[in-house]
């Protein structure tokens, strides 16, 4: 890590729970902020990413086209109509 540290992060840990960290961090060679900050900051982009941020507009012309009542479609009417070709059991 090479960013200058501009926060802290304080927070408390079973005494177990920080030797285990230090030795891990140690057999990775790494500092114990790398280590516990690695997946840390991997599960925070994770998380965030799964969100879709979409402008408000689409989002309401997103609602408003699923209270619309459904319009027919022959061609799929149609294909459900034919007989399978493949059969779960």
């Amino acid at each position: 890590m090479a960013a200058t540290a501009s926060a802290r992060l304080n927070f408390r840990v079973p005494v177990e729970t920080e030797r285990r960290l230090r030795a891990a961090a140690e057999a990775a060679h790494e500092t114990l902020t790398e280590f516990v900050l690695g997946p840390a900051q991997a599960r925070a982009e994770e998380m965030l990413s799964a969100k879709t941020v979409v402008p408000a507009e689409y989002f309401d012309r997103l609602l408003s086209a699923l209270d619309e009542p459904p319009e027919p479609m022959p061609v799929l009417a149609e294909a459900a109509r034919k007989a399978r070709r493949f059969v779960q059991r």
